[in-house]
């Protein structure tokens, strides 16, 4: 651990020069050159995959077989306008790290940064992942996945981090099982007679339709899903009319279905369509609905989960390492855990003396960048821990 505090400069400086310049999910040119740069300073080859992802190997010293160890970190951020003032402030109009993706990303510079000054110790290999566009609908782990990224060497475990608001700075939370929610977007279009708004009676009014339809969804959890089970439902976007003194001829609304069982998942995407069809038919509109899905339920392996969380107590102290609750929001992550086991853990980033409080894509978000070197042991120890464990 005193090695990574040592790095505490050279983690900062790198994660305050990707904060300030932000890019949107498959544009991170910058951010990977920066990554290629470092990665090239510290003498690891590195490739690209999925256009702007970045993946660096470093191999053990040691004779013999070995393990392959992935460490992953996002490079993404957010179409969120900046409010912090002062030199962390996004110079990038409209753009702005409000998920932590650029701590992610230092973290794993760092983690590679001491995994080379332990190579020597070890006869694995670990593969560093920088995945672009987690922030997207569709995502940048299944592209990279394509392209081979847990191929050649075959990538026997995976491990990954999220900074965390909700934990102070020196402490984690980790926990094994489903962790993450699996997500299901939809989008609705409703179609009807459009008219004057003094003669409501010859219309059919679509934005009351559409109105209907959201508070109609609420029931969809309140009333179909079982109270100890988990369910969001969220319609984000609503869009119709261009006066106020005319009903309009079509609304559109999009939401997302959040899920922690399967189960649950086919049956909030069932109600959901039966819902909004069954508000439309009988405001007499006519209504177009389309579904996909999105990430997968993110479930950590329990030996993982208990690697990672040993290897925290023995860093941190026991009493610094927390029973992690079960999220909803969603994380790409989740396809790598789908393909060999698995921990995603949380990194606290909160500190209230420093006014480091808000959340997550907030316009004000920011982390204790002492959690830097935290972070990047972390995810360090996790990989020689797995290697050591599972020498071939």
């Amino acid at each position: 651990m005193q090695s990574a505090r040592d790095s505490q400069d050279w983690l900062t400086k790198i994660r305050r020069e990707i904060h300030r310049r932000p890019e949107l999910g498959f544009r991170e040119e910058r951010t990977a050159r920066l990554i290629e740069a470092r990665l090239g300073e510290l003498g690891i080859p590195s490739v690209r995959m999925a256009g702007t992802g970045v993946v660096g190997l470093i191999k053990g010293g040691r004779s013999g077989g070995g393990v392959c160890a992935a460490l992953r970190a996002d490079m993404d951020a957010l179409p969120i306008t900046d409010a912090k003032q002062g030199e962390l402030r996004s110079e990038t109009d409209g753009v702005m790290h409000a998920c932590g993706h650029d701590a992610h990303t230092t973290c794993l510079l760092g983690a590679a940064r001491l995994l080379t000054g332990l190579a020597d110790g070890f006869s694995g290999s670990v593969k560093l992942i920088f995945q672009p566009a987690e922030e997207t609908d569709s995502g940048g782990a299944l592209p990279m996945i394509g392209e081979g990224v847990l191929d050649s060497p075959r990538v026997d475990a995976a491990f990954g981090l999220h900074a965390d608001p909700g934990i102070p700075a020196g402490k984690i939370g980790v926990a094994s099982g489903f962790t993450q929610a699996a997500s299901d977007m939809f989008d609705v279009t409703i179609y009807g007679g459009g008219g004057h708004g003094a003669y409501p009676h010859t219309a059919t009014d679509v934005l009351y339709a559409a109105c209907q339809c959201v508070s109609a969804l609420q029931s969809v959890v309140a009333r179909n899903v079982a109270p100890l089970d988990a369910a969001v439902v969220t319609v984000g976007k609503l869009r119709s009319g261009t006066a106020r003194n005319i009903i309009p001829a079509r609304a559109e609304f999009s939401g997302i279905i959040r899920t922690l069982d399967p189960a649950v998942r086919a049956l909030v995407r069932e109600r959901v369509e039966r819902t909004i069809r069954g508000v439309c038919g009988a405001l007499g509109a006519e209504v177009t609905y389309t579904s996909r899905a999105g990430f997968p339920m993110l479930k950590n392996n329990e030996a993982m989960t208990s690697l990672v969380r040993e290897a925290a107590a023995n860093m941190l102290g026991a009493e610094s390492v927390q029973d992690a609750a079960p999220s909803m929001g969603v994380e790409d992550f989740a396809y790598f855990a789908e393909r060999c086991p698995a921990c995603f853990f949380n990194l606290g980033v909160r500190n209230e003396a420093k006014g480091i409080t808000h959340p997550l894509h907030s316009d004000l978000f920011n982390i204790d960048e002492t959690a830097l070197p935290i972070g990047a042991a972390l995810l360090s120890a996790a990989a020689v821990s797995f290697m050591s464990h599972h020498e071939k």
